[in-house]
């Protein structure tokens, strides 16, 4: 397989993983709202989603890590998550939705951090490469959200479950599209340090970055979870709406596009304080102006900073404290204590305060973990003093 065969074949999958997310992320809330559950059972509900990233990924990136099968690993998952899904088209019930959430995303939530790893191998002493590679996952999420929001100002919201099992079985489909490279010999490295992930693991530096990782998701679950819902109760149309999230994701690719430049020039640490801080202002301007357009699209841009930033330089992190063979372990760690843990627990919190205290309350303690997250960084994250493992 030639380079560029390689460059397509793995941008594909980012295409259609993201492109899930356009369509899940800012429309599921909906979908959720339409059967006239109230905002505590939509925000368990968006829970469940993030509950299975707490274990599915850790349990998996041990697995590929153990028997370097990691794009078998990844294609079972990505054919498990459609069959998992199918049974969305028979519920009804709080509980019977809840269940198909929580089967179809225990594998999902396994499939990314694995499929990291092997774009950071494939790519070997290029792995600057990744921002474009990355960035088409970016472009399947803006073509989807903007399209799925214009759609369903026409169509009842009902359709949404057959747009997302396509979208699935497009994502099964291009896993089977990347080549299989066992590795062995990382397999048999894993082995014989079992113990190493733990020492890396426990380092003080390492531990507050993935305090703030969790406190990054935290914040973003009241937007995830709400933000579409909140969009419309001001006045927005589901197209507007569409606009919207997919503003962010545009501003996203450009600065995915400057983001090796952007590391190389000023660093990590530096990249992450100035975004948490970013978050916090984001936050606090999506919960006490939602009705102010120009606002909201001032905010919709800063997303290329709390969550494009803030990602890669989480990548990059996990692949400077992890050595090779505990790559796909602190990838999974990455996903679940931020993704998974925090996003869930955010999302949870969110919908508990979303009837009685409101828009406002609920955003300003998503300001608030980002102002916590913002203080570990700066006493904390000094990456040039912790010896890369590579």
């Amino acid at each position: 397989m030639t380079q560029s065969d390689s460059y397509i074949r793995l941008s594909g999958f980012y295409f259609f993983y993201f492109a899930l997310l356009g369509a899940l992320v800012p429309y599921w809330s909906l979908y959720l709202k339409s059967y006239q559950f109230d905002a505590v059972t939509i925000g368990s509900l968006m829970a469940v989603l993030q509950v299975s990233r707490i274990v599915a990924p850790n349990l998996w990136g041990w697995l590929a890590d153990r028997s370097g099968r990691r794009v078998g690993i990844v294609r079972f998952g990505a054919f498990m998550t459609c069959l998992m899904f199918v049974g969305i088209f028979w519920q009804t019930t709080a509980i019977g939705i809840g269940l198909v959430m929580l089967g179809f995303s225990f594998f999902w939530n396994a499939v990314l951090p694995q499929f990291e790893v092997i774009t950071l191998q494939q790519l070997g002493e290029q792995k600057e490469k990744y921002s474009r590679i990355r960035v088409w996952g970016s472009i399947g999420f803006i073509v989807t959200v903007a399209s799925v929001g214009a759609l369903l100002d026409f169509i009842n919201i009902s359709w949404l479950p057959v747009l997302m099992l396509l979208l699935m079985l497009a994502i099964w489909i291009s896993t089977l599209l990347v080549e299989e490279k066992t590795d062995f010999a990382s397999a048999q490295k894993q082995k014989s340090n079992s113990k190493n992930f733990l020492t890396l693991l426990l380092r003080p530096q390492v531990i507050a970055f993935f305090a703030i990782c969790f406190l990054v998701q935290f914040g973003h679950g009241a937007y995830y979870t709400f933000y579409s819902v909140l969009m419309e109760e001001v006045g927005y149309s589901r197209t507007e709406i569409g606009v919207l999230w997919a503003l962010g994701v545009v501003a996203e690719v450009i600065l995915f596009i400057y983001m090796h430049w952007l590391i190389k020039r000023y660093g990590l640490r530096s990249i992450m304080i100035v975004s948490l801080t970013l978050c916090v202002i984001r936050w606090f301007i999506i919960g006490a102006i939602p009705d102010n357009l120009p606002l909201m699209l001032f905010a919709q841009i800063l997303h290329a900073a709390t969550f494009g930033a803030l990602h890669a330089v989480g990548i990059a992190l996990v692949h400077h404290y992890f050595s090779e063979s505990t790559y796909g372990q602190g990838q999974a760690l990455f996903s679940s204590v931020g993704f998974g843990l925090g996003g869930a627990l955010g999302a949870f919190v969110s919908g508990l305060m979303w009837d009685d205290f409101g828009a406002f309350s609920t955003f300003a303690l998503s300001a608030s973990a980002s102002f916590v997250a913002i203080l570990l960084a700066i006493y904390w994250i000094y990456p040039g003093k912790v010896q890369q493992n590579n």
